[in-house]
């Protein structure tokens, strides 16, 4: 008789849905992997990561890259997040999405993707208007955790989705209460980073809002501080901040 092979798979709660989300807001980096469309070898490169105000991953990439003519040709591709530390790397938290990549080229998703991105990858101004480059966003239609040793979960694309009724709102906020935050409300900002977990407020900037939390940057750090509820509205925002610092 064969012996039923046990299911090493955690049932999919919402600590395992926060970590997740937060491995891909913090996320700096990613390994993109690809098609190639020779001999449908998959094909591994590396590019710099944000996200778009519903939790898309989005990545900026050249037209003279192997990556961007693979996407062309076939745009199933996945991405691997997570940062490792010292030691064992194996030992961090690491997720791959699953899914495809759309092109954005000029449509009306470029500029608010193309701020955000700026806002958490500020080299890249220096080339994100070059003919060749252009933004991409992923979309994951599944997903697999290890979140730590035995926690290793199979995430649904619904599991990764942010609540929609403060989107758009949001969206034609965001920018404008990012820069007023940094330049009139600094000292908010670094205690916002100190109650994420920051050793010090000290230089850490607002870099972008969505509607369950706030990313902070310090050089090479990221700090993702979560709202208690979802933003229902932009309305929401400024008590919400308000709140957090008064906690802070």
């Amino acid at each position: 008789m064969t012996e039923k092979k046990k299911d090493v798979l955690q049932p999919v709660d919402d600590a395992a849905r926060r970590q997740a989300k937060t491995l891909v807001r913090s996320a700096r980096y990613a390994s993109l992997a690809t098609i190639d469309p020779l001999d449908g070898s998959p094909s591994v490169s590396r590019v710099s990561l944000a996200t778009a105000m519903d939790g898309s991953p989005v990545f900026l990439i050249s037209r003279l890259s192997s990556h961007f003519a693979n996407l062309e040709a076939d745009p199933r591709c996945s991405l691997l997040v997570g940062e490792p530390g010292k030691g064992d790397p194996l030992a961090y938290p690491r997720m791959t999405l699953i899914g495809t990549a759309e092109n954005l080229g000029q449509g009306p998703e470029r500029a608010p993707v193309k701020s955000r991105f700026l806002r958490r990858n500020p080299k890249a101004a220096l080339y994100a208007d070059f003919p060749d480059f252009a933004f991409w966003k992923f979309t994951t239609s599944r997903a697999s955790l290890n979140g730590g040793f035995g926690r290793a979960y199979a995430l649904a694309s619904s599991d990764l989705a942010v609540p929609s009724g403060a989107l758009q709102s949001l969206g034609e906020f965001e920018e404008g209460a990012v820069e007023h935050m940094n330049a009139d409300h600094a000292d908010a900002v670094g205690r916002y980073a100190v109650k994420s977990g920051a050793t010090s407020a000290e230089g850490w900037r607002l870099a972008t809002i969505d509607p369950e939390g706030l990313d902070m940057t310090f050089g090479d750090d990221v700090a993702r501080l979560w709202f208690d509820d979802p933003l229902k509205s932009a309305q929401e925002l400024r008590p919400v901040l308000v709140a957090l610092a008064k906690q802070s």
